[in-house]
C-alpha cells in the first residue's frame, strides 16, 4: 500500500509540510530544516498528481490545505494587533472579529491562489513528456513554485510575506546565489531539492521494477550539485563581495518608539518633535550626514511653509545634516505617504518618495462597497482621514555625497521596487516603516528580512528605520551590522558603503522566472494540442463506426 492511498495519510504528509515549512519562516535559526519540510509535500505530488484518477478539483482542494496550514503559521502574528485600542470607537468583540478576520482571511485567500499551483504542477506531471522522462517532474514542480510566488507580487490580492528563502536569512552564505538570478532561485533550488528526495523516496517504496542503485546515484548528484552551487558559489560570491567602495557615509535611523497607537492623537505632536529632535542632533554630534525618519513620524501633510515643514527645516540647518522624514504629501488627486528631503541649508528637495505599494487594508480597502457591508469594522483600518494614492517611479534624492533611492514599509516585500531604484542609480537604500501594528512580535524579523533578501538582490547597503523597531543597518551581502530592539527608542549611526557595482540580477531582472513561465506555458500548449488532436481523432473514429 502506498503512503498516499489511504486519505487521513495524504492530509497528515500536506499539513506536516506546511506546518514544518512556515515555522522555518518565523524562526529562521531551523532554516536547514527547509531543505528537508517539503519532502511530505513531494511526495504527495509525486504519487498523486501525476495519477489521471485524481481529478484536478480534488488537487486543487489538497493544495488550499496544505497553504493554508503553511499560512495560518505565517500569518499568525495578526493576533498581536489585538485590540485595536487605537482605532476609536472599536471594541473588544469588533477588534476580536477583525484579528480573526484578517488571519484567517488573509491565510485563505492566499491558500485559495496557492491550491492553483497543485492544479498546475498536476497537469505538467501528467505531460507526456513527463511520462517519458520522470525525473524531470521534481524539477519542473520546482519550476511551477517559483514562479507561484512571483505570481503574489502581481496584485493588491497577492502578498509576497510567506517566500521560502526568508527562512534562510540566518545563513546568508547560501543566500547569495540570489544576487545572481533573484530570491526565487533560492526558491527553485530550496523546492527541487525536497522533490527529488521525495522522489528518491517513491522510487525505494515503489521498488517494482526500479534500479534502485541507479536511482539512488541519480537523485543524490542532482541534490548534491544543486547543494554545491548553493553553498559553493554563494560562499565564492560571499567572498568575493568582501571589498566595498572607498566612498561610505555616516548615515543614522531613529526610532522614536512612537506608535500607532499614540502618533495618530492629537497630544502626540509636542513628544515626537522632542524625540525626533533630540535624537537627529545627537546623531549629527557623531558625525552623521544623513538622518533617517521612519514612515510618517510626522503623521501629517508636510510642506516647506507649514508648521511641520518649518519644524524640520530649522532642525536640518541647526544640526548641518540632510533628513529624510516620513509624513503625507498632498496634490489635487489626494495624499501620498511619502519621504520628504530637508537638505542642510534647512531647504525642501523638489524631490518626494511616496509608497507605491500600499497595505491593503492599512491604506486602502480593496472591494470597499462589499467589505462595508459584509466586515464594516475592517474598512476603518484604514488610518488617514481618506484612502492614500500609491505613487509613482524611484525617486532619488540627489544628495552631496551621493544617489539615495527610498522605499516605505510594504514597497520593501516586492523585489522589482528596489531593482527600478538601483537601475536608476541608486547607491544606498533607505527603507522608512511603521511596524508598529506588530509590536514585538516575530512580524518585525520577517519584515526585516525582506530587507535583507533586497540587500542582496540589488548589491546595497539598506539602512532602515522603524517607529517602534526593528530599525536596522543591512550590508550588501545581507549582514545586520546594527540593530535597535524593538518598542526603545533610541538612535543607530553607522558607516555605509555607496556602492555603484550592479548585481546580475539588478541587470537581467526576474529572466529566471520569466523563462520558467515560457517552459511551463509552452508544456502545457503542447499538451492542449495533443488532447485536441485526440479528440478530434477519437471523433472520427466513431463517426465511422456510425457510417459503417
Amino acid at each position: 500500500m502506498k503512503l498516499t492511498d489511504k486519505k487521513s495519510y495524504r492530509f497528515l504528509l500536506l499539513a506536516s509540510g506546511g506546518l514544518l515549512t512556515g515555522l522555518t519562516l518565523i524562526c529562521p535559526i531551523l532554516g536547514p530544516l527547509e531543505w528537508l519540510s517539503l519532502i511530505p509535500v513531494g511526495l504527495f505530488l509525486l504519487t498523486l498528481a501525476a495519477d489521471p484518477a485524481l481529478r484536478l478539483r480534488k488537487l486543487y482542494g489538497y493544495g488550499v490545505f496544505f497553504f493554508m496550514s503553511f499560512y495560518l503559521v505565517n500569518f499568525h502574528w495578526f493576533v498581536n494587533l489585538y485590540p485595536l485600542d487605537f482605532i476609536d470607537g472599536m471594541t473588544k468583540g469588533a477588534a476580536l472579529a477583525v484579528v480573526l478576520v484578517a488571519w484567517i482571511g488573509l491565510s485563505l485567500l492566499q491558500s485559495l491562489m496557492g491550491g492553483l499551483l497543485f492544479v498546475v504542477i498536476g497537469m505538467i506531471f501528467r505531460a507526456r513528456l513527463c511520462g517519458k522522462i520522470p525525473f524531470l517532474r521534481p524539477f519542473l514542480g520546482a519550476g511551477a513554485w517559483a514562479v507561484y510566488e512571483w505570481t503574489q507580487t502581481l496584485g493588491w490580492w497577492g502578498v509576497p510575506w510567506g517566500r521560502l528563502p526568508l527562512g534562510q536569512v540566518e545563513y546568508l552564505i547560501g543566500l547569495q546565489t540570489a544576487s545572481l538570478f533573484g530570491s526565487y532561485f533560492v526558491t527553485f533550488l530550496l523546492v527541487a531539492v525536497n522533490f527529488c528526495l521525495a522522489y528518491l523516496l517513491t522510487g525505494l517504496l515503489c521498488k517494482e521494477g526500479t534500479d534502485s542503485g541507479a536511482l539512488l546515484k541519480k537523485t543524490c548528484g542532482a541534490v548534491a550539485i544543486m547543494l554545491v552551487f548553493q553553498y559553493g558559489v554563494g560562499a565564492f560570491l560571499w567572498f568575493q563581495n568582501s571589498a566595498v567602495d572607498d566612498r561610505s557615509l555616516r548615515v543614522a535611523v531613529v526610532q522614536g518608539n512612537i506608535s500607532s497607537h499614540e502618533k495618530w492623537s492629537a497630544n502626540s505632536i509636542k513628544r515626537t518633535r522632542q524625540v525626533y529632535r533630540e535624537y537627529t542632533l545627537k546623531a549629527a554630534e557623531e558625525g552623521a550626514r544623513l538622518v533617517i525618519w521612519p514612515e510618517t513620524a510626522l503623521p501629517y501633510v508636510i510642506e516647506e511653509d507649514n508648521g511641520i515643514g518649518e519644524y524640520v527645516s530649522d532642525l536640518a540647518k541647526e544640526a548641518d545634516t540632510t533628513i529624510l522624514v516620513g509624513a503625507f504629501t498632498e496634490s489635487e488627486e489626494g495624499e501620498y505617504n511619502s519621504i520628504v528631503c530637508f537638505t542642510p541649508d534647512g531647504k525642501m528637495s523638489e524631490t518626494v518618495y511616496s509608497k507605491r505599494r500600499l497595505v491593503p487594508f492599512g491604506e486602502f480597502v480593496p472591494l470597499r462597497g462589499l467589505i462595508e457591508t459584509l466586515i464594516p469594522p475592517l474598512a476603518e483600518l484604514v488610518m488617514s482621514e481618506g484612502e492614500v494614492l500609491a505613487g509613482e517611479g524611484a525617486q532619488l534624492f540627489e544628495l552631496e555625497e551621493g544617489r539615495v533611492g527610498s522605499l516605505i514599509c510594504f514597497d520593501s516585500i516586492y523585489e522589482e521596487l528596489t531593482r527600478e531604484s538601483v537601475s536608476d542609480g541608486a547607491e544606498l537604500i533607505c527603507l522608512s516603516t511603521n511596524d508598529s501594528w506588530f509590536t514585538d512580535s516575530v512580524a518585525l524579523d520577517m519584515h526585516n528580512a525582506q530587507a535583507e533578501l533586497r540587500a542582496i538582490e540589488s548589491g546595497r547597503y539598506v539602512a532602515r528605520a522603524a517607529n517602534t523597531g526593528i530599525s536596522t543597518v543591512i550590508t550588501h551581502r545581507g549582514e545586520v551590522v546594527g540593530k535597535l530592539a524593538p518598542l526603545t527608542d533610541g538612535v543607530l549611526i553607522e558607516d555605509v558603503h555607496l556602492r555603484q557595482t550592479a548585481t546580475p540580477y539588478t541587470v537581467i531582472g526576474n529572466l529566471f522566472i520569466y523563462l520558467w513561465l515560457a517552459a511551463l506555458v509552452a508544456i502545457l500548449g503542447v499538451e492542449g494540442v495533443f488532447a485536441v488532436q485526440k479528440r478530434i481523432f477519437s471523433r472520427k473514429s466513431l463517426d465511422k463506426k456510425e457510417a459503417k
